[in-house]
C-alpha cells in the first residue's frame, strides 16, 4: 500500500503512514473483499453451466450439485419446480467469461517458417 500524503510503500491496510503520520483512509469493515456474483460458469458446464455456477458461487464440487438437481428431478413432487428452475436460472444467470489464458511471447529460439516465393 503506498502512504496518500508522502507516497512511499507501507504495510497493507495500515491506520497510519510509520513515515509521514498521515492518517491512511480505509473502510471500517476492513480489507475490501472481492464481491462474488451467480453466474453461470464458462468452464464447468454440461447443460448450461447452471450446476457449475452455483457451485463456483457456494464454493462445493459441481458433481454433489449436479447430483442434488438430479435427485430433486427424480422425486415425485418436485419435478416440474426442479425444471423450470433449471430453466428460468438458464434465462436469468449471466454467463461468466471466459478466464484469460496468459499468452506467451514467441521465443527467439523458435524456427520461423520460410516461404517460397
Amino acid at each position: 500500500m503506498v502512504c496518500a500524503n508522502c507516497q512511499r510503500e507501507i504495510a497493507d491496510y495500515s491506520n497510519f503512514c510509520y513515515f509521514c503520520g498521515g492518517r491512511q483512509l480505509l473502510s471500517p469493515a476492513g480489507p475490501p473483499r472481492a464481491s462474488k456474483r451467480l453466474m453461470r460458469s464458462a468452464v464447468d458446464s454440461k447443460i448450461a453451466g447452471v450446476c457449475g455456477g452455483v457451485a463456483e458461487y457456494f464454493e462445493v464440487d459441481s458433481t454433489l450439485v449436479r447430483l442434488v438437481w438430479v435427485l430433486l428431478i427424480l422425486m415425485p413432487v418436485p419435478v416440474v419446480p426442479a425444471l423450470i428452475g433449471y430453466f428460468v436460472a438458464w434465462l436469468i444467470m449471466p454467463r461468466a467469461p471466459l478466464p484469460e489464458r496468459a499468452i506467451a511471447p514467441p521465443s527467439a529460439d523458435a524456427p520461423h517458417a520460410v516461404s517460397a516465393a
